[in-house]
């Protein structure tokens, strides 16, 4: 059977895993998944079993195959800044996978900055520390491997062949030297005590890279990218101009410049760099702004309260008011990211009076959501000089309307609904088809974008009125919002 220009993507996540077979615009045509969400066996710890995470991936990369039949090729989009350390002979893990939410490593990238390295918890670089120092005396001089997600996927679908990432992967690490796409910093490896030789080669996010051995017919893999820089691309933010916002359990901004940022880590209004892709050697730039907490917040709201049944029936029930009726939430659960980045920021409900009642609250959630996807874009535009005319959304949370709604009230913009819930495979899958030659240019990939609906601005949220909400939130627990990476 001819492959007719089919591709296969294999996206893990950070609980689940899916392999997606689609065609040469991104649309899937074929879709297996499976929950492999990872282990918390203390707080602030967040380990996955790495070995499983290849299994299954490599099952249902061969259960998508078998349905669905040959592919052109084969692309890989992953969690950002989870790290592995295997054996390179046996292929087998060293210690426990770390997620990129676990947090451990705190204390060293704390201690780090007094000399000079300035590294997050959330990336990879503390992370490689920890897991060399848990293999034992010798582990330095072992023939070990060191990488992300997209290393370890590929290593498993190349039979143990392939030790690469794309530099949108790498550049997130914190490992990279200052252009942040080329090559490894030799100063902050040393710093870390992690040997060169463990890590992969640096190659572009659309290229072939090696035979996936493992998976029937052996398609070459032609496609790595992380999953923000991966859902830019399935929405069609291919150039300046639109940005994309991921509202998942947090909430993703992420929009392309012509050139690289001016800061080399946290702009002013508290965006940070990012490699939105590489292709030929030439990399594109961009920015990102995190929302810590999104979904989470409609979790709690259904999950905590009791106020909904599940997340769907958030937007019945806050359509049983025309307005919050002033009550205004802030989604600070887990403190607050962009602009502010205040870890020690707690939720906080304000406006409350006796005739506040479910709907009113349901209400305020999602707008208070809305509220910091507005405050993504002002940061986004703040740190660029860009204007961003149009927000383009995925995520779980895009199914609600009356959020849909609120975030184009909150930002002022129309809101662009991305046609699948989670863009990631399909911006995998069209740099795939890009490196084999079924899309002639980048040009012809954001030529693809056809949103689902559109919602224009109908009315003013009170901006005002919110950022005075987030005041009464702020540094709650003032020892952690002293904490700067």
């Amino acid at each position: 059977m001819s492959d007719s220009g089919r591709v296969l993507v294999v996206d893990v996540g950070t609980s689940s895993v899916r392999a997606v077979v689609s065609d040469t615009a991104g649309n899937a045509l074929h879709t297996v998944g499976r929950a492999l969400p990872p282990d918390s066996p203390a707080d602030g710890l967040v380990e996955f079993d790495a070995g499983r995470m290849a299994a299954v991936s490599l099952e249902l990369a061969t259960a998508a195959l078998e349905a669905a039949g040959p592919v052109a090729a084969v692309g890989v989009s992953n969690q950002r800044g989870s790290t592995v350390v295997w054996d390179r002979a046996t292929g087998e893990p060293v210690g426990p996978g770390l997620g990129w939410q676990d947090l451990r490593t705190i204390g060293d990238c704390l201690a780090l900055r007094g000399e000079g390295v300035r590294v997050a918890p959330n990336q990879s670089a503390t992370k490689v520390r920890w897991l060399l120092d848990q293999g034992g005396a010798d582990a330095r001089d072992r023939d070990l491997c060191v990488g992300t997600v997209d290393s370890w996927i590929v290593w498993a679908l190349s039979g143990g062949t392939a030790h690469v990432s794309d530099a949108s992967n790498a550049a997130i690490t914190g490992l990279c030297a200052a252009d942040g796409a080329a090559e490894w910093d030799p100063a902050v490896l040393d710093a870390l005590g992690v040997p060169r030789r463990m890590l992969p080669e640096i190659v572009d996010s659309a290229g072939v890279v090696a035979e996936a051995r493992a998976l029937p017919g052996a398609p070459p893999v032609a496609a790595l990218v992380g999953d923000q820089q991966a859902s830019l691309v399935g929405q069609g933010c291919l150039h300046p101009g639109p940005a994309k916002i991921t509202f998942g359990t947090g909430g993703m901004l992420d929009l392309v410049l012509d050139e690289r940022p001016a800061f080399a880590g946290r702009g002013g209004a508290g965006t940070f760099p990012i490699v939105a892709r590489r292709i030929d050697g030439t990399v594109t730039w961009g920015v990102e702004a995190i929302m810590l907490a999104a979904g989470t917040n409609v979790e709690w709201l259904c999950e905590g309260l009791g106020l909904a049944a599940s997340p769907a029936e958030t937007h019945a029930l806050a359509s049983e008011c025309a307005d919050s009726g002033g009550v205004m939430f802030v989604p600070a659960l887990l403190g607050l990211g962009t602009p502010h980045w205040d870890y020690g920021a707690r939720g906080t409900l304000v406006g409350l009076t006796r005739g506040t009642g479910r709907a009113e609250i349901a209400r305020a959630v999602l707008e208070g959501v809305a509220h910091r996807g507005a405050d993504l874009v002002e940061a986004a535009e703040a740190d660029t000089g860009r204007s961003i005319p149009v927000v383009r959304v995925d995520g779980g949370m895009t199914d609600n309307p009356t959020f849909v709604q609120a975030l184009a009230d909150a930002t002022g913009r129309p809101v662009e609904v991305s046609p699948v819930r989670e863009a990631t495979a399909r911006g995998a899958a069209l740099l795939a088809a890009l490196a084999v030659g079924l899309h002639g240019s980048v040009d012809d990939l954001a030529a693809t974008w056809a949103p689902r609906t559109r919602a224009e601005p109908e009315q003013t949220l009170d901006r005002d009125r919110w950022r005075a909400a987030v005041e009464r939130s702020a540094a709650w627990i003032p020892e952690l919002s002293g904490i700067d990476f």
